[in-house]
Order: structure tokens, then sequence, then C-alpha cells
């Protein structure tokens, strides 16, 4: 396995192929190499078009279904990676639906952004370590500034959000999200300036309130000069 692992990493389209034909021949280490490689960045996508983690973690494992079934009809029109991707947010938008018709009177048991699950063992917004020179009002300020963030940016309408996920969280090139989505790259484009935007929009009181703060200043003036959110939320 370890010496597929080396062969089989993330490359350009045309050179897949030998991935996909051995995914296509049932190959089980083919299958060890997908999972492995893709399980946690589609869980971090699901997750934050979901936020429920037993959601998300219920809608990987059919992802991951959906790709071992439909693989052999998988015919190279889009890159390995955004056909996961895209798989992702069909089955996300299905558990959304899935959701608002049967799930709307339950209490949430989704546990609080910035919060730890498992007895400290995993943090809800990523496996990211705080700096050991930060100080503990730092770490304080950093997870505040990213759950503020997480919570700003489920309130941005779609398709503008998944816009802003795949760009500037999950770190798709303009060319992935347009495969991902099936859409142009101009189109590509206008989502994430009006997602951007509205994100910001969204987060002016709060920079305002917080750069009031002694010591928190400089961490929101640090975000309001950026563009991408990226740095805040997995820093």
């Amino acid at each position: 396995m370890s010496e597929m692992a080396t062969v089989w990493v993330a490359r350009p389209r045309d050179e897949e192929a030998p991935i996909v034909e051995a995914l296509k021949c049932g190959s089980e280490e083919a299958y060890s190499w997908l999972i492995n490689h893709y399980h946690k960045p589609v869980y971090s996508l699901i997750h934050r078009l979901l936020h429920d983690p037993t959601d998300a973690e219920d809608t990987t494992q059919e992802v991951f279904l959906k790709v071992y079934r439909g693989i052999k009809r998988f015919k190279g029109d889009s890159s390995l990676k955004t056909w996961i991707y895209r798989i992702a947010i069909h089955e996300s938008s299905n558990k959304k639906r899935w959701w608002s018709r049967h799930k709307k009177q339950e209490t949430s048991m989704e546990v609080p952004i910035g919060s730890e699950r498992n007895g400290g063992a995993e943090l809800v917004l990523g496996d990211t370590l705080a700096d050991d020179a930060e100080s503990p009002f730092e770490m304080m300020a950093h997870e505040e500034v990213r759950a503020r963030v997480e919570a700003e940016l489920r309130q941005i309408p779609e398709p503008f959000r998944t816009a802003v996920i795949l760009r500037d969280i999950e770190g798709l090139s303009y060319e992935e999200i347009a495969e991902t989505l099936e859409t142009s790259l101009g189109t590509v484009k206008s989502r994430l300036v009006r997602g951007r935007e509205a994100l910001r929009h969204r987060l002016e009181p709060y920079v305002r309130a917080a750069s009031r703060e002694p010591g928190a200043a400089a961490l929101i003036q640090d975000f309001k000069l950026k563009k991408n959110v990226a740095e805040v939320i997995s820093r």
C-alpha cells in the first residue's frame, strides 16, 4: 500500500488513467488510497454544507459508496477529484432536502462551533493546532474569529457559499470549481465576488465591535485586510 500511495498522488487528469483503471477493476489498494486521500477533504466540505457532524459523516459514507458504484461509468470528462466533489455537493443537497422535510422539529445534536468532541480528540473546525507560542488570550481570540467566520459563512445564500467554501477553504482552482459545479469560469468568479462581499458585509458589525477590544483588534484587522477566509479559519 505504501508503494502504491507513493505513485498515486494527486495529478493532472491525463495522468489519472492508471488510478481510474485500477478502481474500475475493483482494486482494494486503489480504493484504500482513494479513501485515505479524499475522506478528510470530502468530509470537511460536506460538514460545512450540512453543519451537523453526524449527518456529515453519514453523507461522506454515501459519497464513497456512490463512487464505488459509479466508477465504471466515469468517463474522464472531469478530473477524479472534481467528480468526487460534485457527488459530495449533490449528496449534501439531497441530505438538506431530506432534513427540511423530516427533521425540522428535531433538536440539533451538533457540537457548537469551536468546541471539541471525543474528549478533545477532534476539533469541529479541523485538525489544525494553535501555535505553541500563542498566549491563552491569543488562542481564544483566534478561535473566536474562526467560529464567527464559520457562523456567518453559514448564512451566505447558495450558490455563493459553496463557491467560497470550494475556493477559499478547500483550495480548489477556478477551473476545478467550474468542473465541480458544471458551470463557466465567469460564473465561478462572479459567485466568489458576491459570496466574499456578502461575508464581509455580515462580519462588519463584529469587526467594529471586536476592534475595540485590546489585543483582538490586530486579529480582526488581519482578517479585514484579507479576501481569503481560509487563513483565518485554519489558523
